[in-house]
């Protein structure tokens, strides 16, 4: 179902390196975890990138866009043409995640991934197998081609980022549907009922939402996605751009990249890669909780503490380039901060 790259193990974490992180934590001039979770997190670079000095500086951004088949069926409070329209907006620099990519120096590449544009559009990479998703309340919204295409996109985006050496790379997503396709994968691959995980997306009302759960568990049913892998999953009920994050996820851990994960649709994407290849785990930092319903659920499933909570539900990477700078200053204080003997600060007794 996979290609054969996908399953490719990633990089060991350094345990040498996580240790050596942990015991300059313990010399620096604080009390000990007086720093919490950036002392943690800082030791966590360390380890995934095989250094002494982590670093959270150069983080490019990769949005992928998609439109879906199942946007027919009023799952959406928006017009499906609004994907392409906020696909030039990203390009114009008038969308969220084009403000604070600018404001933290980061690179903004846009990916259709497989949208409804017949055209390319100026400013954005055009990568994709045919526009859109089938609609998955009537067939399989993806063949294994498109599947195995959609998740080579992502490994392009990532070789294309991993030219100017990241840090670690932040993926985001646009495509007008996505909230429903992302529930019904994370609903098959958590063998839970669309109702414990479908949530207002764009901004559905109750009535709206009820319809978008029974839609995603007539479609569960139908494509008989109980105990289903990864790859039927993603084939029965998935989109491109999240196929394509799957696969840049992967990637990203293959070379030994962090990636830090944004919201819903993002982690669900986390979800289907640490199915696919448990070993890209660790790679994985979870930036936010989003205000969308099921997030909760796939976070637990993942073992997965955010940095943020902050009622976020608006996607594009806007909640992982929030974080960002969190990551930042856990590693200036890790590089920076003095440790007891160089400061003559008088440590514990011993």
């Amino acid at each position: 179902m996979f290609p054969e790259w996908i399953t490719k193990p990633c990089p060991d974490i350094s345990a040498v390196h996580r240790d050596a992180a942990a015991a300059r934590q313990a010399q620096l001039t604080k009390p000990t975890g007086a720093l919490g979770r950036l002392e943690a997190l800082a030791i966590e670079l360390a380890s995934v990138q095989h250094t002494d000095r982590p670093r959270a500086e150069r983080a490019p951004i990769i949005v992928f866009a998609g439109d879906h088949g199942i946007a027919a069926q009023g799952v959406s409070a928006y017009p499906q043409e609004v994907t392409i329209a906020m696909m030039a907006n990203f390009a114009a620099g008038g969308a969220a995640i084009s403000v604070l990519a600018k404001e933290l120096g980061s690179s903004l590449e846009v990916v259709d991934a497989g949208t409804l544009a017949a055209q390319p559009m100026p400013g954005i990479v055009t990568d994709k197998p045919r526009r859109a998703s089938r609609d998955f309340s009537k067939e399989a919204a993806l063949d294994v081609a498109d599947l195995a295409f959609a998740l080579e996109c992502g490994e392009r985006a990532v070789a294309r980022a991993a030219v100017s050496d990241p840090d670690l790379v932040i993926l985001g997503e646009m495509g007008i549907g996505n909230t429903t396709s992302a529930a019904a994968i994370a609903a098959a691959l958590l063998g839970l009922s669309a109702e414990a995980i479908s949530g207002l997306g764009t901004g559905l009302d109750a009535a709206g939402r009820d319809r978008k759960a029974r839609l995603v568990d007539a479609a569960l049913a139908q494509h008989g996605l109980a105990g289903a892998s990864a790859g039927q999953t993603l084939c029965a009920v998935g989109g491109l751009e999240i196929a394509a994050i799957c696969g840049a996820i992967i990637a990203s851990a293959q070379r030994r990249i962090p990636i830090l994960i944004d919201g819903f649709i993002v982690s669900v994407a986390a979800l289907a890669a640490s199915r696919a290849n448990p070993s890209c785990r660790p790679y994985l930092i979870f930036s936010h909780r989003s205000a969308e319903q099921g997030h909760r659920l796939v976070l637990e499933a993942l073992e997965a503490r955010p940095l943020l909570d902050l009622d976020l539900r608006l996607g594009e990477g806007s909640g992982a380039a929030l974080a960002l700078p969190i990551l930042r200053l856990a590693c200036a204080l890790h590089n920076r901060m003095a440790t007891f003997a160089e400061a003559a600060v008088p440590d514990r007794p011993g």
